[in-house]
């Protein structure tokens, strides 16, 4: 069975290839905010959540004509901060506005699962779920969110920060997953994958003999 990642995110990618899986990657090209607008004042999980299963639905019918059994898995992670759900910074701006307000705080960064297996090219079984993380922020000079904005990389990830890249310099701790805060949670997505059949060790490579 292939695991095929409904996501063009690099770090989600290398987080499973260093935990033993060869994903196949299908981008889903979702429009996030149609689909969060078509929404009625959804609680923050069930933001994620939605953004999560739009995403996975989108790559099922090309992922079936390749792969006729595989398991599909999305996810979307965007940040709670001082009440308001943000995602990507849309410029270096917004970027750097973030960084001064979240400096010296902590948010909730949430990452909705979505999980569809596919037997015979046909959707078998579904699962979804979502984590919660909290992140506590350090407080960075303006010299430093100037370098972090320069360096591109807040401008690809939820929240406007990483843990496992030039941002992690400025976070000070996580209560909570920490792989969920990367992108994809190993926990969680283990018991999605046994909810619809499928074990995790099974799609482990295997090392050459």
């Amino acid at each position: 069975m292939q695991f095929v990642l409904a996501s063009q995110s690099p770090a989600r990618l290398a987080l499973l290839r260093s935990a033993g899986l060869d994903p196949a990657v299908f981008v889903s090209g979702v429009d996030e905010d149609a689909v969060a607008a078509a929404l009625t004042d959804p609680s923050p999980s069930e933001l994620v959540a939605a953004l999560a299963a739009a995403k996975a639905e989108a790559v099922v019918d090309k992922v079936a004509a390749v792969h006729p059994d595989a398991v599909i898995v999305a996810c979307d992670s965007m940040l709670n901060i001082g009440g308001r759900m943000v995602g990507k910074p849309a410029d270096p701006d917004t970027a750097r506005q973030r960084w001064a307000a979240m400096a010296g705080t902590s948010g909730e960064l949430l990452t909705g699962h979505a999980v569809v297996r596919l037997d015979g090219g046909t959707r078998a079984k579904e699962s979804s779920g979502w984590e919660s993380t909290t992140v506590r922020f350090g407080t960075p000079s303006e010299h430093e969110i100037d370098a972090y904005v320069a360096s591109g990389e807040p401008l690809h990830v939820a929240g406007g920060f990483t843990i496992d890249g030039r941002g992690g310099w400025f976070v000070e701790g996580l209560t909570g997953g920490h792989t969920s805060v990367i992108g994809i949670s190993l926990p969680l997505t283990r018991r999605l994958l046994a909810e619809v059949g499928v074990g995790v060790v099974d799609l482990w490579e295997r090392p050459a003999s």
